[in-house]
């Protein structure tokens, strides 16, 4: 008689951006379909990267899985179609994508008497509510090392480390550098190229390495910016770099590793509030690229063994001193680095690894249940 499979429900509330999403694709794209019946809800079937989601060949539901809390009086009524939904199709593990320290969700799920994990992934904290979602959820995973700072003594201990993982085999060194994507630029192999994967909000700091770039006033050094170029924070961004023609701004590209490829570094200049662990530099790390970030939650994780390439937040003359740093290494140590970060992605950011792991949660939480 054949096992049981484990159905499992990842919400998160859109796919509008590749970031969460991506990572959620991966753990649905990668569990073992022996074990695990994988489903997806999300609030609406909107965004670019929903069609990649489609394609994983799973039940996509689209439907509120967490409601305001506003107005009290009818929260008990627009909860209790939470619960219902739950209760159809019978989950046995809830694992969410949610940001937000709303706790409709897991507050459901246990009137639903379905066990819920959620994936702590970004910085906020500090109101009841992050608490009230912590009580109720069976099992919490962390992203990167200061969020353990968060919780109660009591709390840690359903607090598991999981930090994102990438695939190192799409994501791999090129041997050789093609010139074919600068056709038609300014910018030849010759240049000092620096490349940002980034969803341009202000967090990201992108006008400190704007500013950098600028006050090193080399003609050389180039600067790709590879994300989404709408917005007001877009268009300040432009206005700032305006007349400088060593800085492009190249808009969003669902394939990166062109400019992986081409990249003599990978800068990620997230501001003092940090992030909860940032995949664009893990990808541009498993490509072997040197990557340089600033001194923040998450980015910190990922570049711990390498302090040469970490700098002060919001501080361009401290970002300006890395970018030196790294232009006057000699082929031998760039090359050196460059195969020392690709070895600490291969060691601690594989998607082997984060599978493995997110799957031994999963049984650990059922064993309980």
């Amino acid at each position: 008689m054949a096992q049981k499979k484990i159905k499992i429900l990842f919400t998160i509330p859109n796919f509008d951006t590749a970031g969460s999403g991506k990572v959620v694709y991966d753990i649905v794209n990668n569990l073992d379909r022996t074990f695990f019946e994988p489903e997806i809800c999300c609030y609406h079937n909107g965004g670019a990267f929903f069609n990649e989601i489609e394609k994983l060949n799973i039940r996509i539901h689209l439907f509120p899985f967490a409601i305001d809390y506003t107005p009290f009086f009818t929260f008990p009524f627009r909860l209790i179609k939470i619960i219902r939904f739950f209760r159809k199709h019978q989950f046995d593990l809830i694992h969410s994508w949610h940001w937000s320290s709303n706790f409709s969700e897991p507050l459901a799920a246990k009137l639903a008497g379905t066990p819920y994990i959620h994936t702590k992934k970004s910085m906020g904290w500090g109101n009841k509510a992050w608490k009230w979602k912590s009580a109720l959820s069976s099992q919490i995973i962390t992203v990167n090392s200061d969020m353990t700072s968060f919780y109660s003594e009591e709390t840690l201990k359903k607090v598991v480390h999981i930090p994102f993982g990438v695939d190192i085999v799409y994501y791999a060194p090129r041997l050789k550098k093609s010139a074919s994507l600068l056709e038609g630029t300014n910018i030849t192999l010759n240049d000092f190229i620096i490349v940002s994967v980034v969803n341009l909000i202000p967090v990201k700091g992108i006008e400190v390495l704007i500013k950098a770039v600028m006050d090193i006033n080399d003609s050389r050094v180039k600067l790709l910016i590879v994300g989404s170029d709408q917005g007001d924070y877009a268009s300040k961004l432009k206005t700032l770099a305006e007349g400088y023609e060593n800085i492009q701004f190249l808009g969003k590209k669902l394939d990166v590793r062109p400019y992986h490829e081409i990249a003599d570094v990978f800068v990620i200049p997230t501001l003092e509030i940090g992030e909860g662990l940032p995949v664009a530099p893990l990808e541009a790390m498993a490509s072997g690229r040197i990557v340089i970030g600033s001194d923040v939650s998450g980015v910190k994780d990922i570049l711990e063994p390498f302090p040469e390439c970490v700098f002060e937040p919001n501080s361009v003359e401290s970002l300006k001193k890395c970018v030196i740093k790294m232009m006057n290494l000699d082929s031998q140590d760039h090359m050196g680095l460059e195969k020392k970060m690709r070895r600490r992605a291969e060691k601690y950011y594989s998607i082997k690894r984060f599978i493995e792991s997110q799957s031994a949660v999963y049984h650990e939480v059922l064993s309980k249940n």
